[in-house]
């Protein structure tokens, strides 16, 4: 298909969703021999197979879960620093919050070291509360220093940043999940482990406004200077230096010497590009047999997997992929992999619905449990864990204090919110879902909490969806922000003496879309004898980022679950609620509240869309043109959110582009990080960078941030556009968009206009097919397992 699908997540503006075949206009261009693409091309993640389940192949990607860099699918290679320039964004606005009369810091600096500091309290209570490594004799390098660093964390020392930093990531890109389980001999770790011990964490700097983003400091130029000859020795572009020597570290450039393979790390780079660097680097020495290689192929597939949605893969699924990638022995290259401790293998027992149950072995001891080997990264692993560990601490003990506090809270609610009032009070846990309308019952139970003198919050995925809930009448407009504020230190309540926030209780409408990470940092932040209320449409798109938090706990059943009866209202409502249980109807609209616009090819449906934005539905329902959004599935091809946006600036705010492509006046979404899309307008450009208008907020973007951060936002993918809500919608299906659309992807697309839907139609009988046939693409997670063991007993 030539519309580049939206995967998972992004890191730049864009977002596609679904996984783009191989060979697609979405994949990024390889010249012969495996030459780079100097911007780290547009694919990325390729997490797809066999039998659609089993194998991990070359994708092309989107943004969302490819987008992120968009590396993977149109995020643009400016992602491949994200984590190396977190941890010295964060260093940097650390200093600069310390400091007497620096400037503040702004909200993506705030957040970066936010984050960064979050990440290194759990990574140092891992390695507190993890056994010794029995065996380190074959390690060097990376595994060597990470194994002297958990020595050193036993021996009451601080382990080594440089080897306990986050990772980079690209872009997310949605694909199947991996095949069935198998076996794998690899050491085990435990599931469930003893309750960590809170420490302090300072709080971020609040963001003023208007606040330039972030630019990282980034490798020193010698470094660059080094890896820039390396990459120019074995063929590569040395334009991917810069890139290269951010990801890697000091030392790259005799890092890619020695392993040329190593290259693999940098976003957009695929195995056959690096097989050919390196052959001209290593000559006769090179080979697909090379341990090297195998270690480089098998994190490189992890990481893929993990930009399609997964926080592990099966162990099948990962030597298949191996194997498709010329690796000789499979085996051997994840067991060296496990070695060298860039990666971390687990044994979860089979329990789901359907699993064959457990045969009593001959000598009548033990029975056998089935269970799946699952291969992950540690970054995904820990935060994971962490997140299993601190719904437990929650689940396992709400606050016995304040009953009559609460039911005062009881009292005056009635019907569902009433209900989930009375979920609440007794349990620290409790989910609640329903569409858009049903966010009413979380609101009335956050007004009602506050009016007791309770200590509430309500966090939203977007500036949209806060100032929506802020306006119900039972908020009032208080105590509403969004996740990334929170984590960042810019929204919210203070914290007490160990880290954790003033809170009794805390309420996350759009828990769909919280990734693994965040929800840990969330959790994690919440004291002991908090409430918890994760609610949301599960019907909507996933996270960008890997898991799949709300539907995994909802899986699980570990806690108390609260459905709302309120139905979205209006012919948009009843159309979006068929969708959901797969039935695409026919709805009456005597308003034209629904229309759909036939088209022929996609020519016809940019002229079309065009035509709706700027005239038919400012004219026939008094909806601006800023009232309105398009969404299409992906960012490539020539009805895709590229053509669409140029089309759509033609028409509305033509201008020569004197800044990066932009003018005063251009709509934009702009996405700081991975997975947060922030819809806004160009103010001016100057020297700082461009000035945006985003959600009422002023933001500067720097010039060599720009390509990376923003791009025109008349049009968006559907993982763009989750958890905002416009008066119109114009959603354009062309032909070639087939592959991309599932159930979830229309759900949310559709669902995104309040007074008006157009549906611009050119895929036919794909659009019916797909809601009635193709469901959210499954998600490799260990979530439900870990939460089993630990939910309460009877």
């Amino acid at each position: 298909m030539s519309t580049e699908p939206e995967t998972t997540e992004e890191t730049g503006p864009g977002t596609p969703e679904a996984q783009d075949a191989p060979g697609t206009p979405g994949a990024p261009d390889e010249a012969a021999g495996g030459e780079l693409a100097a911007d780290g091309g547009d694919g990325a993640a390729e997490v797809s197979g066999a039998a659609e389940t089993s194998e991990v192949t070359d994708g092309g990607a989107g943004e969302e879960t490819a987008e992120s860099a968009e590396g993977a699918g149109s995020a643009e290679a400016a992602e491949a620093a994200e984590a190396a320039e977190a941890a010295e964004a964060a260093e940097a606005a650390e200093a600069a919050a310390d400091g007497a009369g620096k400037p503040e810091l702004s909200e993506a600096a705030a957040e970066l070291a936010a984050q960064r500091v979050e990440r290194e309290r759990i990574e140092r209570r891992r390695a507190e509360r993890d056994g010794p490594v029995e065996s380190g004799a074959k390690l060097s390098g990376k595994a060597a220093d990470l194994l002297a660093a958990v020595r050193a964390v036993e021996a009451g020392g601080k382990p080594a940043s440089t080897v306990f930093a986050a990772p980079s990531r690209p872009a997310p890109e949605r694909t199947p999940e991996p095949g069935p389980a198998a076996t794998a001999a690899a050491p085990v770790r435990p599931a469930s482990e003893p309750e960590p011990v809170r420490q302090e964490r300072p709080t971020p700097a609040p963001a003023p406004a208007p606040a330039p983003a972030p630019a990282p400091a980034g490798p020193s130029p010698r470094t660059v200077d080094a890896v820039r000859r390396v990459l120019a020795e074995g063929g590569a572009p040395e334009a991917l230096g810069q890139q290269a020597a951010v990801t890697l570290g000091e030392g790259a450039g005799e890092l890619l010497r020695t392993d040329p393979w190593q290259l693999l790390r940098v976003p957009g780079v695929r195995p056959e590009q690096a097989d050919g660097f390196a052959r001209a680097l290593l000559g006769a020495e090179c080979g697909p047999q090379d341990e090297r290689r195998g270690r480089a192929v098998t994190v490189w597939l992890l990481e893929q997997a993990a930009l399609a949605g997964h926080t592990a893969l099966e162990a099948p699924a990962l030597t298949a992929a191996l194997a498709q990638r010329g690796v000789p022995d499979p085996d051997e290259a994840v067991q060296s992999t496990l070695a060298e401790g860039e990666a971390l293998v687990f044994e979860d027992a089979l329990e789901e619905p359907g699993a064959p149950a457990a045969q009593p072995a001959d000598d009548e001891e033990e029975a056998e449990r089935p269970v799946r080997v699952l291969i992950a990264l540690e970054r995904y692993a820990m935060a994971e864990e962490s997140l299993a560990d601190g719904l437990a601490r929650l689940i396992n003990s709400p606050s016995q204090d304040g009953k009559e506090t609460w039911a005062q809270v009881v009292a005056a609610l009635s019907g569902g919110a009433a209900e989930l009032a009375r979920a609440v009070a007794g349990h620290g846990l409790v989910l609640h879902t329903g569409g858009d309308a049903s966010r009413a019952e979380p609101a009335a139970l956050l007004g009602a909490a506050r009016d007791t003198g309770l200590r509430a919050l309500a966090l939203c995925h977007t500036a949209d969806g806060r100032d929506r809930l802020a306006a119900l009448p039972p908020t009032r407009g208080a105590g509403v922000g969004t996740v990334a504020g929170l984590l960042a230190g810019a929204e919210g309540p203070g914290r007490d003496g160990d880290g954790a926030l003033e809170l009794d209780l805390l309420i996350v409408p759009d828990a769909p879309q919280l990734d693994v990470e965040s929800a840990a940092m969330l959790v994690e932040s919440l004291p002991d004898g908090a409430r918890l209320v994760l609610g949301g449409d599960p019907a909507l798109l996933w996270s960008a980022g890997p898991g799949r938090v709300f539907a995994d706990l909802l899986a699980a059943r570990a806690c108390p679950q609260i459905a709302s009866r309120l139905p979205d209202p209006g012919p948009i409502g009843e159309l979006v609620s068929g969708i959901g249980i797969g039935e695409l109807n026919q709805v009456e609209a005597p308003g034209k509240e629904v229309v759909i616009v036939p088209v022929r090819d996609a020519g016809e449906a940019v002229h079309r869309t065009v035509q709706l934005v700027a005239d038919s539905v400012p004219r026939a329902f008094g909806v601006p043109v800023e009232g309105t959004v398009v969404i299409t599935p992906g960012h490539g091809g020539a009805a895709g959110t590229r053509a669409l946006n140029a089309a759509l600036k033609e028409r509305l705010n033509p201008g020569p582009g004197r800044f990066g492509g932009f003018d005063p006046g251009d709509r934009i979404a702009y996405s700081p990080a991975p997975g947060r899309t922030l819809p806004g307008a160009v103010v001016k450009a100057d020297a700082e960078g461009l000035h945006l208008s985003c959600a009422g907020a002023a933001v500067v973007v720097p010039r060599e941030r720009v390509e990376a951060w923003v791009r025109h936002g008349w049009a968006l993918t559907a993982h763009q556009a989750v958890g905002g809500r416009w008066p119109a919608a114009v959603v354009v299906l062309p032909g070639d968009a087939a592959q991309a659309l599932s159930r979830p992807w229309v759900y949310t697309a559709f669902g995104r206009g309040e007074r008006h839907l157009s549906v611009v139609q050119g895929a036919e009988g794909a659009l019916p097919r797909a809601v009635a046939e193709i469901p959210a693409k499954p998600r490799t997670t260990r979530l439900a397992t870990l939460l089993r063991p630990q939910s309460p007993t009877d």
